[in-house]
């Protein structure tokens, strides 16, 4: 779109503000919404293009408040292995695409379900069956385990006599040999350490598929919640070449081993990012983990897990450390990001928020926890009272083979009735945001929407509702969809439709608010557009 080129549309439009105040027509010009109502359509006799919405729905883009694009875009350079549902199907694909890729010194894929074997332990001899004599490394969808083949354990120096890393387990067999699956950061960097690097190349057109995928999706905001210094480079690059089509948020991972250290190359990074990403890039946030997953048994528990009672999980961040951290980055204008999943790890992201809060000058500092698995009832208030905005990825909200097969066996009915509590958050007044934690699991917003307002599974289970009084109305899912992820972003000018606001905007094929609930994922995207140039046109790309 030219700076002169004025755009119309005519129909059903969300403006995100109340729905009394939604209207039928909108013109853009410059990038920017000009005007609404009958003004707009007062513009649609010379417009340079008038859009026609029919029966659909014209509304805010969505946003992405946590997700992993430059891994969700690698994940296509490797065996496909992220829809297979069975052990043995993933051991073929993973010996084709090794046949297929003679050259290919290391096979490296993503993202299997690891619920696909009893306690999500696989053996590396399973891979050894397909690929014997070249190193495969295979990361859970969950990317905190990575399942490998004994030759890369072999060149990873892996063996019964490594002791454990303090971060992390690695499986064992009953003789002290690993098994083939290692759990959580130290761990798992004994092997993804040795995997050679990814060109840079390689990661603008990892990218660029990711973004290709984030517009048909109808997003055009995601905070990218892990990244690495190299992986800073890759972004610029992509900027430079016109390889990006989403505005991208980089949230730099504090390590707790130096994160002393850190401070000076993230502010540097930041600012790098600022004179040189565009108007797309921005690097203002820091990432922290502060436990691990429910389903591995690392998220940090106030009580032990119920198949283990000798382990609370595994925190990656001692609690005063954290907060110590916290405060630093917080001090130094950073935003926080802070994964939480388990009800002690939760609590601890509270406790360094707080100690920002109290220790530090007053700022428009908007603190994320992400994820907000399981919360323990006296931390609810909490959220409210420290200003935290709760992100979750609401297509986690249901009763999958993740839940019943791993997450509740491990921590019993009465913790697994408390999980995301993004009803309950609501009533208090919490902001919410929504994510996809793509590509753990699927990008598309309508999917979570889906099971944020239902609380079921796609086949229908329960039928009323898992945790049913954690539901959330649809006009509620769609709010955290679009200005919940705006608010976070720091960009309330995107957060409603409105005069003066830049055009991102999503045009669906139905109005989620007037669908069957267990009919809103099937709603299509119809276009997008990112500062009013469409990025995807069903039918005919951008």
């Amino acid at each position: 779109m030219t700076a002169t080129t004025t755009l119309v549309f005519l129909g059903a439009i969300r403006t995100g503000s109340d729905p009394q105040t939604d209207t039928t027509a909108l013109a853009v010009r410059d990038g920017r919404i000009l005007a609404l109502g009958d003004e707009a359509r007062a513009l649609a006799t010379t417009a340079d293009e008038v859009v026609d919405i029919g029966d659909g729905l014209l509304m805010a883009a969505f946003g992405d408040g946590h997700a992993h694009p430059l891994f969700g875009g690698l994940e296509s350079f490797g065996p496909r292995i992220k829809e297979l549902d069975s052990v043995d199907s993933i051991v073929s694909e993973v010996g084709r695409w090794a046949a297929a890729h003679p050259e290919a010194e290391w096979i490296v894929g993503a993202s299997y379900d690891p619920a696909l074997a009893p306690d999500g332990e696989f053996d590396a001899r399973w891979l050894d069956a397909a690929v014997p004599d070249r190193p495969v490394v295979l990361r859970a969808h969950d990317y905190h385990t990575v399942w490998c083949n004994t030759e890369a354990l072999r060149r990873s120096g892996v063996t019964e006599t490594t002791p454990e890393p303090r971060l992390g387990w690695i499986v064992r067999r009953r003789d002290g040999s690993p098994l083939g699956t290692l759990r959580e950061w130290h761990a798992c960097d004994l092997v993804l350490d040795q995997v050679p690097a990814r060109s840079v190349d390689e990661l603008v057109e990892a990218l660029r598929r990711a973004g290709h995928a984030y517009a048909r999706a109808g997003i055009t905001w995601v905070q990218d919640a892990w990244v690495e210094p190299e992986m800073v480079d890759a972004y610029l690059a992509a900027a430079r070449r016109g390889a990006l089509t989403v505005r991208v948020d980089l949230a730099q991972r504090a390590d707790p081993d130096r994160w002393r250290a850190q401070l000076k190359p993230f502010a540097e990074a930041r600012a790098r990012v600022a004179a040189e990403g565009g108007d797309l890039l921005s690097a203002r946030t820091v990432k922290f983990f502060s436990d691990g997953v429910i389903e591995g048994g690392t998220a940090a528990m106030l009580a032990p897990y119920v198949d283990a009672p000798h382990s609370c999980g595994m925190p990656v961040w001692e609690p005063h450390a954290l907060a110590e951290a916290v405060r630093a980055f917080d001090a130094a204008g950073f935003q926080t990001h802070i994964h939480a999943i388990g009800d002690a790890g939760i609590r601890a992201a509270l406790d360094a928020i707080e100690s920002a809060v109290v220790g530090n000058a007053a700022w428009d500092r908007r603190p994320v926890i992400t994820h907000v698995q399981l919360v323990d009832p006296a931390d609810l208030p909490r959220f409210a009272a420290l200003g935290v905005i709760a992100n979750f990825e609401p297509l986690w909200a249901q009763p999958d083979p993740l839940q019943t097969e791993l997450s509740i066996p491990r921590i019993g009915a009465h913790r697994a009735g408390l999980q995301y509590p993004m009803g309950e958050l609501a009533r208090d007044g919490v902001r919410l945001s929504f994510g996809s934690d793509w590509p753990v699991s699927s990008h598309l917003p309508l999917e979570g929407i889906q099971v944020a307002v239902t609380r079921r599974t796609f086949a229908g289970d329960p039928e009323g509702g898992w945790i049913p009084h954690q539901r959330l109305t649809v006009e509620q899912a769609l709010t955290a969809a679009t200005s919940g992820v705006a608010h976070q972003a720091g960009a309330d000018d995107r957060s409603h439709v409105t005069p003066g606001a830049p055009a991102d905007l999503v045009l669906l094929s139905d109005d989620p608010r007037a669908l069957d609930p267990m009919a809103i994922r099937h709603a299509r995207v119809l276009g997008t557009w990112l500062a009013g140039r469409a990025t995807y046109r069903a039918g005919g790309g951008a």
